[in-house]
């Protein structure tokens, strides 16, 4: 979330950079007033408890000097003293119920776009950064959709995972299943290859933890819940990831921090009815291994970079076409201060489609999971900066080979990185 003290002391300034993300979208007016109602609740609140200390103090001192219990004078300090308590005890639930509006507000509000997000108000105005990968790129040749050469090849079927759940699910079956789990360790190895530990979080995860990292409230109808109990299916491993140093106090020496892991994901794409409704683009149930980092604030831009750099060495082992996208301001997700996407390009749509994000959250998450870190010789600790990246979207990966290594005769060629986790050079 938002640092309370900075809206306090430069409302308007921050006002104008989150009206970047939309003019009117978000006002900080209502949290400005609330706030201060509720450090004048809290100014006549200690008042109050200052001048109750004073009064227990005065009759303890007459009494000690030989005042008797009921002097006249003891009984009006303590008349005084009791009417204090009682101001004291009504004030601190309007205070408490303040605090509670405050916070409230702003884990609604989103991150702060940095200076180098480019404006924009839709996706439209996305800024292309680069391109990769174009010499494999062959326009003119007519390819099947990954779902229809996946079904003809017996390694996509999404009629018997109608069957055991509902639309937008898949059951991989054979080779398939095979090429899912060949992706899934071929990302592992090039990402613990470039310092990240890997992790195996829950699959599941508390409300506090989808909170810290920012998809709730904003965003709950998104994900799956229990009904009996306060776990919810884990969208991303952002999420488990992330919190494993919730409310902890990492020593400075200890960062950065570098973790990796694969899990299922599960979202409802409440947002998306009548986008991608066939193949694996948009499903309810998909792979993914994530990249996560907690660094030193100094070092966080650079860090970004670094970590969008890991992502793209999947598509570049792969040999997969790609292009990055920097996020406009209209476009930024809301926890995010700047986000890279990779777009690999899906040869029978002619077009690039979004295979991972790349985000630099600054403190957004880390106050809101009170992730913090101690330098030595520093009074006081900071909020750690979080990074995180898919490296990769395993269905979306699996959907670009079946693209863009399809043959004329229906085969498709397995990746050279690929063959050795899979023991075999075609499908």
């Amino acid at each position: 979330m938002l640092d309370i003290k900075k809206i306090r002391e430069n409302s308007g300034e921050i006002q104008a950079i989150i009206d970047r993300r939309g003019v009117g979208l978000y006002d900080l007016q209502q949290v400005v007033d609330l706030d201060l109602k509720q450090r004048e609740l809290e100014t006549r609140r200690s008042h109050f408890q200052s001048r109750s200390n004073e009064i227990g103090k005065l009759v303890g001192q007459k009494m000690k000097g030989g005042t008797k219990p009921n002097d006249p004078e003891i009984q009006t300090l303590k008349d005084e003293g009791n009417q204090l308590k009682a101001d004291i005890a009504a004030l601190e639930p309007e205070e408490k119920e303040l605090k509670a509006q405050i916070e409230s507000l702003l884990l609604s509000i989103p991150n702060l776009p940095s200076d180098s997000t480019p404006l924009g108000k839709t996706e439209e105005e996305n800024v292309e950064i680069r391109r990769w990968g174009d010499e494999y790129i062959e326009s003119e040749r007519k390819v099947l959709p990954h779902w229809e050469i996946g079904e003809k090849l017996g390694i996509l079927n999404f009629e018997r995972a109608v069957k055991v759940a509902q639309t937008r699910f898949v059951t991989l079956m054979g080779a398939g299943a095979a090429l899912e789990r060949a992706l899934i360790s071929y990302m592992l190895d090039r990402q613990i290859e470039a310092g990240y530990i890997e992790v195996i979080p829950p699959f599941l995860v508390n409300t506090e933890s989808l909170t810290a990292t920012g998809q709730l409230p904003k965003f709950g109808e998104d994900s799956f819940k229990c009904a009996e109990d306060d776990l919810w299916l884990t969208p991303t491993a952002e999420v488990p990831v992330t919190n494993l140093y919730r409310d902890e106090i990492l020593e400075a020496s200890q960062l950065p921090i570098y973790h990796c892991a694969y899990t299922p994901c599960f979202r409802r794409e409440a947002g998306a009815y009548g986008r991608d409704t066939r193949g694996l683009i948009r499903l309810h149930q998909f792979n993914k291994v994530e990249l996560v980092k907690f660094v030193h604030p100094s070092t966080s831009e650079a860090e970004h970079e670094t970590l969008l750099g890991n992502a793209e060495a999947i598509l570049q082992g792969l040999k997969l076409p790609y292009r990055v996208i920097t996020l406009c301001t209209g476009d930024l997700g809301f926890s995010a201060a700047k986000t890279y996407d990779l777009e690999v390009w899906l040869p029978s749509a002619g077009k690039y489609r979004e295979i991972s994000s790349c985000s630099n959250f600054t403190d957004y998450q880390a106050r809101r999971g009170n992730i913090r870190f101690k330098e030595v010789g520093k009074k006081g600790t900071q909020f750690v900066h979080t990074l995180n990246g898919s490296g990769l979207a395993v269905g979306r990966t699996m959907a670009a080979i079946l693209e863009n290594y399809q043959q004329p005769d229906g085969t498709v060629k397995i990746p050279e990185a690929l063959q050795p986790y899979l023991g075999r050079e075609v499908l």
